[in-house]
């Protein structure tokens, strides 16, 4: 029964697969970063610029990085920060948009 036995791989927080993914891994942390930005500055009215624009940037970021990402674990985490980036731009249009007030 050898061929039952298989050698444990190290486990990562990134890659299941045991090989490395830069620049998915780089579009995850951008991804969650801002939509954690987004997510926060969506609760004050006066902050939606940057929830709006952190919020656009996050979804287009974690769209790409849906589009390239190798595993479970960088899809799992891209749809936790598209979601809050989702929530922060759509919240930010609400209260003022994108331009809110420079243009017009």
């Amino acid at each position: 029964m050898a061929q039952a036995m298989r050698r444990q791989s190290s486990i990562s927080l990134f890659a299941t697969d045991g090989k490395p993914h830069p620049l998915q891994d780089t579009l995850m942390a951008v991804t969650l970063v801002l939509g954690a930005v987004a997510f926060v500055t969506a609760f004050f009215d006066q902050l939606h610029l940057i929830s709006s624009w952190t919020g656009l940037i996050g979804i287009l970021t974690g769209a790409y990085g849906q589009f390239v990402s190798v595993t479970t674990r960088e899809r799992f985490a891209l749809i936790i920060g598209l979601g809050a980036s989702a929530f922060g731009f759509y919240m930010g249009m609400a209260h003022g948009g994108l331009f809110g007030g420079w243009l017009g």
